[in-house]
């Protein structure tokens, strides 16, 4: 985690109100996009530069409950019911880690987390799955099952089974972008003929050309993949392709591990709401690790006082020499 101060870290935090089973990229968002018109930069770009935050997701679940599956009738009362009881979870369970420091290694005091700052909000979306309909990740493919259990099972015969972002490699698109526990600012640049995408979390820099260049040679593979942008209007469309094999890459949550294959394909999509609104939406497509593609959606807020500091995760990173000795002297 980087230093900062928490009261930077949501001193223009908002709220998105959004209709109950409404998505976040739905009608009533596309009407407000086309009704307002962004100003455009020297080079022809819609203007979407500064620092975006998308805390007003933080207390958003990633998924609906199996119960709540399908439904498009949740009423506002319980989605801040439920929002609330999240938030109280998470409270008693950073406080019960917090406690237990002193017998392990323990967790962040809460005032690290966004979330703890971010009052859960009645219009708050269901869930950040907008597609499929049942508001819930497809299953992962029989041979991603087998992967993953593998990954599970030898996570310590090696740092190759270990988590790219514990390795202090990436994130991986999702880890970068998705609502997260902390850091969850993300600045844009716009040099022309680029769009730049920069997370503070291990310094992430995404480097976005939308001059029309094709992507790279299929047998050029990267961690990211290989960003091509182009403009539709006000929406900034991105597609990702040429991505390297990872077998145990973040998924789109912190307590998700998932991993990516070479026929991955992921597109984003950037619109500008209002002055002070972006609208994100992401669709990952990976046939060898999930049975049917899927999107998330949600806010993304201008956010002029969050300031970004060096997130050094190689410099006393411990983590994998000390999981790996450990391993070793438990004989696993």
């Amino acid at each position: 985690m980087s230093l900062r101060a928490s009261i930077g870290l949501t001193a223009t935090a908002a709220v998105l109100v959004l209709l109950p089973g409404l998505p976040a990229h739905g009608q009533a968002g596309d009407a407000a996009a086309a009704a307002w018109t962004p100003p455009r930069l020297a080079d022809g770009q819609p203007d979407i530069q500064g620092m975006w935050n998308n805390m007003d997701a933080v207390h958003t679940p990633l998924e609906l409950p199996e119960e709540f599956a399908d439904r498009t009738d949740l009423s506002t009362a319980e989605l801040q019911s439920r929002a609330e009881a999240r938030k109280r979870s998470r409270i008693e369970r950073a406080e019960w880690q917090g406690f237990e420091q002193s017998r392990g290694v323990g967790g962040y005091a809460t005032y690290w987390f966004d979330w703890f700052w971010k009052e859960p909000a009645a219009g708050d979306a269901p869930s950040l799955v907008v597609s499929p309909s049942a508001g819930r990740i497809p299953d992962w493919t029989p041979a991603a099952h087998e992967v993953l259990a593998g990954t599970r099972e030898h996570l310590h015969d090696s740092y190759e089974y270990m988590e790219s972002g514990d390795r202090c490699i990436t994130r991986g698109v999702l880890g970068m972008m998705m609502p997260t526990e902390y850091n969850n600012g993300t600045l844009i640049l716009q040099p022309p003929g680029y769009v730049v995408l920069h997370s503070e979390m291990i310094h992430n820099a995404r480097i976005i050309p939308v001059d029309g260049s094709p992507h790279l040679d299929g047998a050029i593979r990267q961690w990211d993949g290989d960003p091509r942008g182009r403009w539709e209007g006000s929406t900034l469309v991105i597609e990702s392709t040429n991505f390297r094999a990872v077998r145990n890459m973040r998924g789109a949550a912190a307590s998700i591990r998932s991993r990516q294959t070479e026929r991955q394909r992921i597109v984003e999509r950037l619109t500008m709401v209002d002055p002070d609104t972006l609208r994100y939406s992401v669709t990952i497509d990976d046939p060898e690790t999930y049975l049917e593609p899927w999107e998330a959606a949600f806010p993304m807020r201008r956010d002029n006082d969050y300031l970004q500091f060096e997130y050094a995760c190689h410099e006393g990173n411990y983590s994998v020499p000390n999981a790996l000795s450990g391993a070793r002297a438990r004989g696993e």
